[in-house]
C-alpha cells in the first residue's frame, strides 16, 4: 500500500527511539484542508484501530484508517534533507495536483 525509501525509514526509526512513550508504529492519515483540498497527517501510534490497514517496511509499522486508505494506496514516502528543511516528502499516485509545500493535493 506505502512504499518507504531507506532515508524514510532511517528517519521513522529515530523517532521512534526518541519517542516519549512507547509506540508500535506510525499513522498516516489524510484530512479536508491545506490549500490543495488535502493534507497528510502523520504521528506516533500505539495500537491499531478498527478498519485500520497495517502495513510496514524493514520493521516500520503504518497504521491507515480506512478513509485515507483510498488516498495514499501506492504512495510512497521518502526522508530529505536540505540546507532549508528537512521532512518527508509524498509521492502520491493519486495526487492530481500538489501544493507548492507538498504536503497538501487534490
Amino acid at each position: 500500500m506505502i512504499t518507504l525509501t531507506d532515508n524514510a525509514v532511517a528517519a521513522f526509526k529515530t523517532a521512534l527511539s526518541r519517542a516519549s512513550e512507547p509506540a508500535e508504529g506510525f499513522r498516516i492519515m489524510v484530512e479536508a484542508g491545506g490549500c490543495a483540498g488535502f493534507k497528510y497527517l502523520m504521528g506516533l501510534e500505539s495500537v491499531s484501530r478498527e478498519g485500520d490497514a497495517i502495513t510496514g517496511t524493514n520493521g516500520i509499522k503504518l497504521f491507515v484508517d480506512a478513509g485515507s486508505q483510498p488516498h495514499v494506496a501506492g504512495m510512497t514516502v521518502d526522508f530529505l534533507t536540505g540546507l532549508e528543511s528537512s521532512g518527508f516528502v509524498f509521492d502520491n499516485p493519486n495526487a492530481r495536483e500538489k501544493c507548492g509545500c507538498g504536503k497538501s493535493f487534490s
